[in-house]
């Protein structure tokens, strides 16, 4: 929740307006004091197992303390595992990394990957890999899941959260125009819904955050049954 507050400024007229003549209106957003049940339950400051500045980016948002350490771990699918527990046990495992070091704080695992036509595409190798990608998300629709794990004090809880997106048909010149941006490097699917990639989203059904990379409604209600 915000507050709006304004400053006027003159509007340019004809004849009129000399005092901050061709100045717009500024505009500023004061965020408002959390309420106090909100502030007993995000007034644990996080670990987050996760150098993803999409992650950090939604923790600041909602106003939830954090710090950020990389849990390098070895992120090979079993040939067993489908999406749901591959990115189950990437997200428990990353937590699971840094819970021995802060057993008595509260450490969330995360991990994102897509799922178009049963293939399960995670981070691309290079600019071929991420063209071939985006060839395949093109017209189509695909699923975003993230598993999320949180640990504290040798209890833990891990779920996923699944998001729908369609995208519109690319044509060769698009891709390559985005590949060529740099913005499909280090990303599940080879895309950034936050950022040029939104130019080739049609629709979404579900959580939006997830599809950045945090579903931060589930974050919240798996702190809560801790």
């Amino acid at each position: 929740m915000y507050k709006l507050s304004s400053r006027n400024s003159n509007r340019r007229q004809k004849g009129k307006g000399k005092k901050d003549k061709g100045k717009e209106k500024e505009e500023a957003f004061d965020p408002l004091p959390l309420p106090p049940f909100l502030t007993s339950m995000l007034k644990e400051k996080l670990v987050l197992a996760s150098k993803s500045p999409r992650r950090q980016e939604i923790l600041a948002a909602v106003g939830w303390e954090f710090e950020t350490i990389a849990a390098d771990i070895d992120e090979t699918r079993f040939a067993s595992e489908n999406a749901v527990t591959y990115v189950r046990r990437l997200a428990r495992t990353k937590a699971e990394t840094l819970a021995g070091r802060f057993s008595d704080r509260l450490v969330v695992g995360a991990d994102t990957v897509v799922v178009i036509d049963g293939e399960i595409l995670g981070q691309p190798r290079d600019d071929d890999d991420a063209r071939r990608m985006l060839r395949l998300l093109s017209g189509k629709w695909h699923d975003v899941l993230t598993g999320v794990a949180l640990m504290k004090l040798g209890e833990f809880v891990v779920e996923h959260e699944t998001t729908r997106v369609r995208f519109a048909e690319m044509s060769a010149e698009e891709i390559d125009w985005y590949v060529a941006d740099g913005e499909p490097r280090g990303k599940a699917g080879a895309y950034g819904i936050q950022g040029r990639a939104a130019l080739f989203i049609k629709e979404i059904q579900g959580d939006y955050f997830n599809v950045v990379g945090l579903p931060v409604r589930l974050l919240f209600e798996l702190s809560r049954r801790i």
